[in-house]
């Protein structure tokens, strides 16, 4: 499995959970996975460690992406962009095995495939401010 399918699974995950209480996370998790039995174990204790450590940071993410989000709330972007600009986001902040530009560029090609044709510039837009203060 590429790096790709297993962000796009993140992905997917995280934006099922937009969709339920936190209590109900881990059944939205294991729903998921039975849903793509074949996902081998390993992949998914990857996958699962993954969206745990970012869901545990998920208020710095949404106050990093408000900081550039300046005319939009959270509350009123889309689930599905917020969910890949949380993702992008965290990869770019906490995952340092993912380049900047990569987590940049998968963002993108997910916001392509997931959203309506705005949002990829959009995520582009925050994305790009985002790593660029972060090397600084």
């Amino acid at each position: 499995m590429t790096r790709s399918e297993v962000r796009e699974h993140i992905f997917r995950i995280l934006f099922s959970v937009e969709f339920c209480e936190r209590d109900e996370f881990k059944d939205q998790v294991d729903l998921y996975f039975q849903g793509h039995a074949s996902i081998r174990e390993k992949k998914q204790k990857e996958i699962l460690a993954k969206v745990i450590d970012l869901i545990d940071h998920l208020d710095e993410l949404d106050h990093e992406i408000a900081k550039y989000a300046k005319a939009w709330n959270l509350s009123r972007l889309g689930k599905a962009e917020l969910s890949i600009l949380r993702l992008a986001v965290y990869e770019i902040l906490f995952d340092k095995e993912v380049p900047k530009k990569v987590a940049i560029n998968e963002a993108v090609e997910l916001a392509k495939k997931y959203c309506n044709e705005k949002a990829a510039p959009f995520i582009n837009g925050i994305l790009g401010k985002i790593g660029i203060e972060d090397e600084e």
